[in-house]
C-alpha cells in the first residue's frame, strides 16, 4: 500500500493576532447572516411558533413530529432555541431537533421554498447576460425567431 504525506493547511498552533481575529470575527458573523437564525419558539397549542432574527416565523405543528409524542403542555414552557439558532433544545428531555429539518419535514414548506429560491434565482443577472442585454438593446431588442421553412 502506498502512502502519501498531506500537509495540514490550517495549524492549530499559530499564535492569535489582531488581524487574525478580526478575519476570524468577519468569517463568522458572514456564516450567521447567512445561516438559519432562530431567536425564539413559543408553544401555541397545537403549534410550535418559531421566530428568526428578520421577524419572521414559522408555525410548526407539533403532532408531525414524533420527537414530540411524549410531550405534556407543560413540557413545551421548557423548550428553547440552542445550537446558535439552529435547534430546538429541551434539557430535562435530552431533546434537539434541528429546525431545518423540522421544516424540510414539511412538503408544502419545501415546495414553497424551492419556489422562492427559483424566483429569486431567475432574478439574478450575471455579467455575461447584462452584456447581451446591452447589446441586444443597441440593436433595438431580443432578436425576432425566425421561422425555418424547408
Amino acid at each position: 500500500m502506498k502512502t502519501v504525506k498531506i500537509k495540514a493547511k490550517v495549524q492549530a498552533d499559530r499564535p492569535v493576532t489582531e488581524s487574525r481575529l478580526d478575519e476570524a470575527i468577519k468569517r463568522g458573523q458572514l456564516r450567521t447572516r447567512n445561516s438559519l437564525h432562530a431567536t425564539a419558539v413559543t408553544f401555541l397549542a397545537p403549534c410550535l411558533a418559531v421566530s428568526f432574527e428578520d421577524g419572521c416565523g414559522v408555525l410548526l405543528p407539533v403532532a408531525n413530529y414524533p420527537e414530540f409524542d411524549d410531550f405534556e403542555v407543560k413540557d413545551f414552557a421548557g423548550l428553547n432555541v440552542g445550537f446558535s439558532g439552529t435547534a430546538l433544545c429541551h434539557e430535562g428531555k435530552d431533546l434537539h431537533v434541528s429546525i431545518a429539518g423540522m421544516i424540510s419535514a414539511s412538503k408544502s414548506l419545501v415546495t414553497m421554498a424551492a419556489s422562492v429560491v427559483a424566483s429569486h434565482n431567475g432574478r439574478q443577472s450575471s455579467a455575461a447576460k447584462a452584456e447581451a442585454a446591452r447589446v441586444n438593446g443597441k440593436k433595438g431588442g431580443r432578436p425576432r425567431k425566425v421561422d425555418v421553412v424547408l
